[in-house]
């Protein structure tokens, strides 16, 4: 959240590209095939797809026919353009192609073995780029690439081919059969099956919907609901697809917690108050705060320093907020709000308030020092907003189920200390921002090889860590640069597309930088709350009233989605957040009015 002039954030990932071993091919194989699609470009790109709509065919230069590739990277986006393509488990493949530029890259993904790239820093003319590597025992698909570097200008490629066997067709496998489940809990099933011949690889479906795939004959689907009921079913995959549906199985989840009984309504309207700070939109006393808002975040607690886990909050000065309540005003604000049903909370960070828990002493302050603003305000509870550089991943540590970095071990710690401390009934929330979230599901903290952003999915640990305490999850669906959702298309602010290819890979679920072993688990609807800017002054990706009732329609109902397919219908969706009540005052309550008017 910015608290100063609005701006523009842009937290993409740069994925570093790791040059390949360079081979010449040998001679094809009688039985070796050009298996990319569309090579020469002579179709558009059919066949490829680009970031960020950066790429387009055009007539000159070509390297020969009549059309080649031009892309061109942004300051935040290298302009890839990929295709995947069917290949043969433990074969040998050579990938070549013809590119001109500077900084042109060709490569392949998903090999099963090590992925390679190659790549010329500058290419006057045609220059051919050749690699080769071996697919993995039961690799059936490679992914191949072709990618510029970001904002050093167009690049071109043409005659793009991967030589290779071709896939042996086969048939898919049986259906599998002995689907039965294990142990449950209160948001878990445990799910074993019996071998199938042949396959593999095996897909979980809950409800008809697939959510995990495994390798062996078990997997354990998580992020369920407590105290319901679910249908499972499995199938066998291999090289030529995947069979029919096992027979469904059913388990109900325990009793759990769920977060706890916070006594939210069933769709609340969240907002942060500008209570230590006034900006452009001016100061409004919490007292002034209209009804309609159920959740009113104090924006913001921060620390002494970024390290030092000691946060205060310290409220507008009259300098500054020449009409701010005095504490014993503020404080009866807050019990007014409280006994009227409303939730007040601290937001701890903010575009300013950077907070790092390197150190365990760093921890057991940050708990005491909150402790200390919870009890003397009277509060409700707890969000945390933090934004830049206060949660990154430590180069070895690749598992968002089992962290090791101490910022975010610290962090987990701290939060479920308070939460035990204070109860079922204290309110914890989290905004983070989609480079944070969302952007997992491409990379990882620093990935396979190096080079990526540490931070790019570092809130994932502590989201999955506290998903059984976490009240509500409001990702800043703004400030955002291009996202991939669930459909491996880029998504971008400005419309409801945007909030609902983000929402819906919270409440589906997603792997983690592209591993089908390793998936996020889907939350609660009655956890997520979509964050959206009040109006054009508050941030980047403002939407229309009409644009965020297309959003809830479509996630809600099942109605008016566009072009994006959504994995289910969400009508406990719990609502929406925006930053701020401030903004939106300066605006004449345009969100809270919409709001409103949609859910009644």
């Amino acid at each position: 959240m910015v608290r100063a002039r609005p701006v523009l954030t842009f937290l993409t990932a740069v994925l570093l590209a790791v040059p390949g071993v360079t081979a010449l091919s040998s001679a094809a194989r009688a039985a070796d095939a050009d298996l990319a699609v569309n090579g020469g470009f002579e179709s558009g790109l059919s066949g490829w797809s680009c970031t960020a709509g950066s790429g387009t065919t055009v007539g000159s230069p070509v390297h020969s026919g009549g059309s080649a590739l031009q892309a061109t990277p942004a300051g935040s986006d290298n302009a890839q353009c990929a295709q995947t393509v069917t290949v043969r488990p433990g074969a040998q493949y050579t990938l070549s192609g013809y590119v001109r530029g500077s900084y042109v890259y060709l490569g392949a993904s998903g090999t099963g073995t090590t992925d390679v790239s190659t790549w010329t820093p500058s290419a006057a003319d045609w220059q051919k780029l050749t690699t080769t590597f071996t697919t993995g025992a039961s690799t059936t698909e490679v992914t191949i690439y072709t990618h510029g570097w970001y904002g050093t200008g167009a690049y071109y490629a043409d005659d793009v081919s991967l030589v290779g066997p071709g896939a042996d067709a086969g048939q898919p496998p049986a259906v599998p059969t002995g689907l039965g489940t294990g142990t449950v809990t209160s948001s878990s099933v445990a799910l074993s099956w019996t071998a199938v011949t042949g396959a593999t690889s095996y897909a979980v479906y809950r409800d008809g919907v697939k959510v995990q795939t495994a390798t062996g004959t078990s997997a354990t689907v998580t992020g369920l609901n407590p105290s319901t009921a679910y249908s499972f079913q499995v199938t066998a995959v291999n090289g030529a697809g995947e069979s029919a549906k096992s027979a469904a199985v059913t388990a109900t989840t325990t009793t759990g917690s769920s977060g706890g009984s916070t006594g939210l309504p069933t769709h609340a309207l969240v907002g942060y108050l500008h209570a230590s700070f006034a900006n452009g939109s001016g100061y409004t006393r919490l007292a002034d705060v209209p009804d309609s808002w159920d959740v009113i975040d104090l924006a913001f607690g921060e620390p002494t320093s970024a390290t030092s886990g000691d946060i205060r909050f310290n409220r507008c000065p009259v300098t500054e907020c020449p009409n701010v309540e005095s504490d014993a005003d503020f404080k009866a604000a807050v019990k007014a709000k409280q006994a009227a049903g409303k939730k007040v909370l601290i937001s701890i960070g903010g575009a300013n308030g950077q907070v790092q828990l390197t150190t365990t002493a760093a921890r057991d302050t940050f708990v005491s020092s909150v402790s200390n603003i919870i009890d003397t305000y009277g509060l409700d509870g707890l969000d945390i907003d933090f934004e830049g550089h206060s949660l990154s991943l430590d180069t070895n540590d690749t598992d968002f189920k089992n962290p090791t970095t101490p910022v975010i071990v610290n962090l987990i710690s701290a939060l479920k200390t308070l939460k035990a401390r204070y109860g079922s009934t204290f309110v914890l929330s989290m905004a983070p921002e989609t480079f944070f979230v969302q952007m997992g599901y491409q990379f990882y903290g620093t990935g396979k090889f190096g080079g990526q952003d540490p931070r790019c999915g570092a809130y994932l640990p502590v989201v999955y860590a506290l998903r059984d305490d976490l009240t509500l999850l409001h990702v800043q669906d703004y400030n955002s640069g291009p996202i991939m959702g669930l459909d491996n298309q880029y998504h971008s602010m400005g419309g409801a597309d945007f909030h609902i290819a983000m929402t819906d890979m919270l409440l589906t679920g997603f792997p983690v930088a592209g591993d089908a072993n390793n998936v996020f688990p889907p939350l609660r609807p009655d956890q997520i709350a979509i964050g959206m800017p009040a109006s054009t002054n508050a941030g980047n990706g403002y939407v229309s009233p009409a644009e965020v009732t297309r959003t809830l329609d479509c996630l809600t109902k099942g109605t008016d989605c566009g072009a994006y397919a959504t994995h289910g219908t969400w009508p406990a969706l719990r609502g929406l957040m925006t930053w701020s009540v401030n903004w939106d005052r300066y605006s004449n309550w345009e969100f809270q009015k919409n709001f409103d008017a949609y859910f009644g």
